[in-house]
């Protein structure tokens, strides 16, 4: 169940949100030039091509990003959680997006009127160079893992991935299970590899007790192993 009141809390009132930097004044006035749309599992938020409607966050849910490459195979980009930024190089570049984003469970998406963002970020430089930081980290982060993708081996690629899923995502309350329940394919396009690749690559590392499978659910046995593995490549 998506709760949204708490999620427009969040959008104002957590320090990790850029909204966090406006004045009181503009945090009211956000409430009146935004809306709300809830998506199911696996649905379009916007395709490559589209051209951006808004300025959208993720309220509650976890989304994909990702483009469709040679023989509509999909290579995704990056992910996405609650108070992240969806799709915004597009709008704040004028142009399309080059990029399609799939949720990957039930999602709840705040869209946000351009004009309103543009007017803050001219008045108040500390909400400007926070999207600018963001930015910034997203193209670090693109251009590490355009390294990783093309010159790691199959075990580095994957090690690497559960370990971004780790990071970004979290366990569940066991403190082992990745709180983030991905496809086969999912992983593969991750990892830049076959989905046969993947799953026999993931059942190489739970024989070597790295891992445990149950279904979608992977559990990290030995995090400093996997840290290992993907730092060798």
């Amino acid at each position: 169940m998506l709760n949204s009141d708490i999620g427009l809390r969040d959008l104002v009132d957590n320090q990790k949100s850029i909204f966090y930097l406006l004045g009181q004044e503009d945090k009211d006035e956000l409430q009146h030039h935004i809306s709300l749309s809830q998506y199911k599992k696996n649905e379009f938020i916007y395709k490559e091509g589209d051209k951006p409607n808004g300025f959208l966050v993720l309220i509650d849910g976890k989304v994909k990003i990702f483009k469709e490459g040679v023989g509509g195979r999909e290579q995704i980009i990056r992910m996405t959680k609650p108070l992240g930024l969806i799709g915004y190089r597009a709008l704040l570049a004028d142009e399309t997006h080059n990029g399609s984003a799939v949720t990957l469970e039930e999602s709840l998406v705040c869209t946000i009127d351009p004009d309103f963002i543009f007017e803050r970020a001219l008045k108040n430089p500390d909400f400007s160079f926070k999207i600018i930081s963001k930015l910034s980290k997203e193209l670090g982060f693109s251009n590490a893992r355009t390294v990783t993708l093309t010159q790691k081996h199959i075990r580095g690629r994957l090690a690497e991935s559960l370990i971004l899923l780790k990071d970004k995502y979290g366990f569940e309350n066991d403190g082992t299970t990745l709180k983030a329940f991905l496809s086969r394919e999912d992983i593969a396009n991750l990892s830049n590899m076959t989905t046969s690749n993947a799953i026999r690559t993931l059942s190489t590392f739970a024989n070597e007790k790295v891992i445990a499978i149950d279904g979608r659910k992977i559990r990290i046995l030995d995090v400093t192993r996997l840290e290992r593995i993907s730092k060798l490549g």
